[in-house]
């Protein structure tokens, strides 16, 4: 890794630091100065657009949801408890770390239009990689006509994660994470499997627990 990824790595991570609890993208290259101790120059040239700013933080995301979702495919062999698994680690993470909800804002069309050509591909092939491991989950798990159950569960999951963030849902919650995953099932189309219980996520959530204390 080149000392210019290094630096525009730990933009990022200054950037996703900055916007912890916050409602909507309210972060601008000029605020990374003061946070990053990194002159404006040097950020504008990493970032030659707010556009770039947002698209790059929404790389970073979908790259640690794609890393999850590698371990995951390793520790659940059952495809339909990998997804619902992934989808409510995703959900842990924004409500224990007050991660931002990129999907407020990604994907948009005219925010990825309007980034350079360096971040709008990244963003393209590591979004493309994201859905493909979702669609091949699903065909693992069992196609069901009638609708296109993939969009469905997308448009569920960003309208989940964005309204257990407003309501400031408890990230401990395990009958929360007992509906969630009973509403992908369902969109599924897969009424007759019985989402993990309470007790499984609730041994799950002191699983999480336990690995967050290991790491901090």
């Amino acid at each position: 890794m080149t000392s210019w990824e290094k630096r525009g790595n730990y933009l990022i991570e200054v950037s996703q630091r900055c916007l912890k609890g916050h409602k909507t993208f309210d972060l601008c290259r000029s605020h990374l100065v003061e946070a990053s101790q990194i002159s404006k120059g040097t950020i504008y040239n990493h970032f030659s657009s707010e556009a770039d700013l947002i698209v790059a933080v929404a790389c970073a995301d979908y790259r640690h949801w794609l890393a999850q979702a590698e371990q995951d495919t390793l520790q659940y062999s059952d495809p339909y408890l990998r997804y619902i698994f992934h989808h409510c680690q995703r959900l842990y993470r924004i409500l224990s770390e007050q991660s931002f909800v990129i999907a407020r804002v990604i994907p948009n069309e005219a925010v990825i239009s309007q980034a350079s050509d360096y971040y709008r591909e990244r963003f393209e092939s590591v979004s493309s990689q994201y859905k493909q491991w979702n669609a091949q989950t699903l065909t693992e798990i069992g196609e069901v006509g009638g609708f296109n159950r993939g969009e469905l569960l997308c448009d569920y999951l960003r309208g989940a994660m964005i309204n257990s963030d407003d309501a400031q849902k408890h990230p401990n919650d395990a009958e929360m994470y007992y509906q969630f995953s009973f509403a992908m099932t369902q969109l599924m189309g897969h009424s007759q499997k019985r989402p993990p219980g309470i007790k499984v996520f609730l041994q799950w959530l002191q699983d999480n627990e336990a690995s967050k204390a290991l790491s901090s």
